[in-house]
């Protein structure tokens, strides 16, 4: 082509503000202005005979170049990102522009380009807003792929190690709902500048959404990772800063390691956000490195939860309860019983409690579940109870979360009237953690419970960290003594010392006390001899279901 020779045309393209590459139909560089030198770091003299790919970074697969071809041929240009090489050896992202031209006779092709990673004029900022967050003007998820690519790439020829973290900002929706967007925004910028802190010169941050981050990271050790996951999770003790007001906030994060968690970008990133959802069942503001066991008990738990909400809905049928009697230690006489859900799912069998209950607190299902509870112990409530003597009681266990749900007594309620109304006395089970870390709101709410001559207990006594100044304010009247004290009871003095101990504490407090998990004869025997008055587990009864339960405590009364 003759045009690039004459001297107005090569003034025009010399002062224009983005890199241009002409080629021959060959292809063969026949020319290249100034800009392309600003760009590249090639003069002229290096690239021109040569063919385009002396700039390519090796980075795409054959397909990318033959789908570029075709629509070179098809509609006559092409436009996209496209990973190349500078003089110095430096992989950086470009954006390409290829216009196929004719002149004479003579086919060719000009290409028109700059650097993604610095978006330093009009022209770059409009096409950077494809690939580029506009809030913290870090790189979005589209680039932060491609970043991820080329990385990889070039790990699997060099044969080093680099890793993905997938970072999540704890309970950030209440940032928003609370102060309202505008300074979650704020909180979003500050947080992004809170991860850059953390990590280096060369490693890739991007906003992937919301307020979901990720980080490629360079290793070069083999504790780095743990130490650069460390620091992540400890950025973020301080409080962040929006304003005039300070905000304290926390985050999760997942890690993945090339190539032992996986050969491709898209693997790596999966799996980081698998150890990302370890993280949060782990309860959040700390990091997991992905694991295979913990993903699969991640997708278990995943799979779970949507089977719950699911049965919640539509197959009510899938809870029954059952009932659990306790028994006065002296007498033998059952005096109570714990009413418990279960769940039977047609897939995954029956699922424990210890799964489903902690998932349905999660997502917020705990109220459908109290439901399912009530609805069932009503079911059976109605056929013919048993006229017991004494203070009979029937207890069922409530989530702390639901003690500031307007919600709570209108389910509980109706069963509360039928319990009193049979001559039974009802009551409630919490955590000793949950109960805790109550709010003043839900303590209030307890006292009221209280007040309706409703019996209130501490469920797992022991395995919580209560203040005995604060446990002689709670509105309690029950301390249930954890099984893990009660298993090796009578076989470790220090067990026997333990459980001693909680029973002087209830009875300096004037609390009834109750054994969980009583499985043997020397265990009930101990517990006698301590004093602690009653008892439920395994030796004397399981969990059963209405019909046989009321079988149970009318043969003990008889």
């Amino acid at each position: 082509m003759q045009f690039e020779q004459q001297a107005d045309f090569r003034v025009l393209v010399d002062q224009y503000p983005r890199a241009i590459m002409i080629a021959n139909k060959e292809p063969r560089i026949t020319y290249v202005n100034r800009m392309f030198h600003s760009v590249t770091g090639f003069q002229p003299d290096e690239v021109m005979g040569e063919s385009p790919s002396v700039l390519s970074a090796g980075l795409h697969a054959p397909d990318f170049y033959q789908i570029m071809w075709r629509s070179l041929i098809d509609n006559g240009r092409w436009e996209g990102m496209v990973w190349n090489r500078k003089k110095s050896g430096e992989i950086y992202p470009q954006w390409l522009s290829i216009y196929s031209m004719g002149s004479e006779g003579q086919r060719g092709y000009v290409g028109m380009f700059m650097d993604m990673g610095k978006r330093d004029g009009a022209d770059a900022r409009l096409a950077s807003l494809a690939y580029y967050d506009p809030l913290t003007e870090l790189p979005n998820r589209l680039l932060f792929q491609e970043f991820l690519k080329a990385r990889v790439s070039q790990r699997a020829r060099e044969g080093a190690r680099l890793a993905v973290l997938f970072i999540d900002l704890d309970f950030f929706k209440s940032v928003n709902d609370l102060h309202g967007h505008e300074f979650g925004d704020g909180v979003l910028q500050q947080a992004a500048l809170c991860i850059q802190s953390v990590v280096g010169k060369d490693d890739v941050l991007a906003r992937l959404s919301g307020d979901e981050f990720a980080v490629i990271v360079e290793l070069s050790g083999q504790d780095e990772l743990n130490e650069v996951c460390q620091r992540m999770v400890q950025a973020f003790r301080a409080p962040i800063v929006v304003g005039d007001r300070e905000y304290f906030l926390s985050a999760s994060v997942g890690a993945t390691v090339y190539p032992t968690h996986g050969k491709s970008g898209a693997e790596l990133l999966q799996k980081a956000d698998r150890a990302l959802y370890a993280a949060k069942l782990a309860g959040r503001a700390c990091f997991r490195i992905y694991s295979e066991i913990e993903d699969e008990q991640g997708r278990r738990a995943q799979q779970l939860s949507e089977a719950l909400t699911t049965s919640l809905k539509t197959s009510t049928d899938e809870f029954h309860v059952v009932y659990q009697p306790q028994y006065d230690l002296c007498s033998g006489k059952v005096v109570g019983m714990e009413a418990l859900l279960r769940w039977n799912h047609p897939e995954f069998g029956p699922v424990s409690p210890a799964e489903f209950v902690p998932l349905a607190e999660r997502r917020g299902q705990i109220h459908e579940m109290t439901q399912q509870l009530v609805r069932a112990i009503l079911s059976d409530l109605r056929s013919d109870p048993p006229d017991l003597s004494g203070k009979f009681r029937l207890a069922i266990n409530i989530s702390a979360r639901q003690m500031t749900d307007a919600r709570l007594h209108l389910v509980i309620g109706p069963l509360f009237a039928r319990i009193r109304e049979i001559g039974w006395v009802p009551e409630i089970e919490i955590t000793e953690t949950h109960i805790m870390q109550l709010s003043g709101q839900c303590l209030d709410s307890l006292r009221a419970f209280r007040d309706q001559g409703v019996l209130i207990a501490i469920d797992d006594f022991g395995t919580g960290y209560s203040s005995l100044a604060y446990l002689q304010e709670l509105p309690v009247q029950v301390l249930k003594i954890d099984r893990q004290f009660i298993s090796s009871l009578a076989t470790k003095n220090r067990d026997s010392r333990i459980v001693s101990a909680i029973i002087g504490i209830g009875e300096a407090l004037e609390l009834e006390l109750v054994a969980e998990g009583i499985e043997t004869q020397s265990q009930y025997q101990e517990l006698q001899k301590l004093g602690c008055e009653r008892g439920q587990g395994f030796l004397m009864a399981t969990p059963q279901p209405w019909q046989a339960v009321r079988a149970t405590i009318v043969d003990s009364y008889q």
